[in-house]
């Protein structure tokens, strides 16, 4: 049997047909939903301040602990330590009833006009995947329109990357849908690479924290074959809401997702060492294309210290004592190098 009981307290502004005939009906109605937006706000607000008071309230008895377990200061402070913490616990327990009874309060009130559906989005948003469009751009289309998304929405994506509350990062993707996509997934992964490389540990765990939230709305956007902006909602709610394997699947994607990225920043880093040693290499390049250092390391150790002394005389008498053969293949490869230059003097 479908339990209709929920439905009978819906409180409208209209629901009465009857009014005194020298009323005027719609603007009772209008009074009567004005009245109801305003009890509405009243709550909100306590909800608000319950909140802050119980933020406060925490901080403070997070404080007494801190400095009773510390052990410092003379019996007296401690004592007054323990009666301030005892105190405060008396204090909880009181915000901890107003918070039952406004819950309780919320649950037994009717529902209305504007709490029984609420926009999602303020714009219409068709459930389309974009596979068949996003298989259809080419490599460079693809890099034309990341680079048009990120430069135009760069600032919000850095902010969504710097959030780690769940509630926070849902409310700003929700007034942001338009980052809800694998542009924004690639360019948080680009990022979280780059502060690994720039040895940002803790920063790209962050980063890292944020990309796998995103990567989890694309996913489940593709499961549901619907547009990842729906999906933002759902995912937060699911994460919020989760059993524990669904929440130690998000962690340990996480953990491999930054175990990755620490390889990928070693070797992007490793390729940049070996890129500026070729360029190095190549700027030491001789006349004759070969590398001064490497010719130098397999010179003949007698040869080799003639170079490395800059003794022209005793260059002379090695090169007399080795064979006209040796002494040839020898002298070629420094000329080649630059590490002997014939004529400088005339040259010059």
């Amino acid at each position: 049997m479908v339990d209709y009981s929920k439905w009978k307290d819906i409180e409208i502004s209209d629901d009465e047909d009857d009014t005194h005939p020298n009323i005027d009906t719609p603007s009772l109605f209008r009074w009567r939903h004005q009245a109801r937006l305003e009890r509405m706000a009243e709550k909100e607000q306590e909800m608000i301040r319950l909140k802050k008071e119980k933020e406060e309230y925490e901080n403070q008895v997070k404080k007494l602990k801190q400095k009773l377990g510390g052990g410092k200061g003379d019996s007296t402070d401690m004592e007054d330590v323990k009666n301030a913490l005892l105190e405060l616990e008396r204090k909880g327990d009181t915000i901890l009833k107003k918070q039952k009874d406004l819950e309780k309060k919320e649950k037994l009130e009717p529902w209305n006009v504007d709490t029984i559906s609420a926009d999602g989005f303020s714009k219409t948003i068709i459930n389309k995947t974009g596979k068949g469009n996003e298989e259809e751009l080419s490599d460079e289309e693809r890099e034309k329109r990341m680079k048009e998304f990120v430069k135009k929405n760069e600032v919000n994506i850095k902010k969504y990357g710097m959030f780690r509350n769940f509630d926070d990062s849902r409310r700003f993707l929700m007034e942001n849908p338009e980052l809800a996509c694998e542009d924004t997934a690639n360019y948080l992964v680009i990022w979280c690479i780059n502060l690994e490389m720039e040895e940002k540990h803790d920063l790209m765990s962050h980063v890292a924290h944020q990309t796998i939230c995103m990567q989890f709305i694309l996913e489940l956007a593709k499961q549901l074959e619907r547009d990842p902006r729906s999906c933002i909602s759902a995912f937060f709610h699911r994460i919020q809401q989760a059993e524990a394997e669904y929440k130690k699947a998000f962690t340990d994607e996480l953990e491999a997702f930054k175990d990755r990225v620490r390889k990928r920043a070693e070797q992007k880093l490793q390729d940049l060492m070996k890129e500026a040693e070729e360029e190095e290499r190549q700027a030491r390049l001789g006349p004759g294309g070969l590398d001064p250092l490497e010719v130098l390391e397999t010179l003949p150790e007698e040869l080799k210290a003639c170079f490395e002394s800059q003794n022209i005389d005793l260059l002379k008498t090695t090169i007399a004592k080795m064979s006209p053969e040796d002494a040839a293949y020898h002298m070629k490869r420094c000329v080649d190098s630059g590490l002997w230059v014939p004529e400088a003097k005339n040259a010059e």
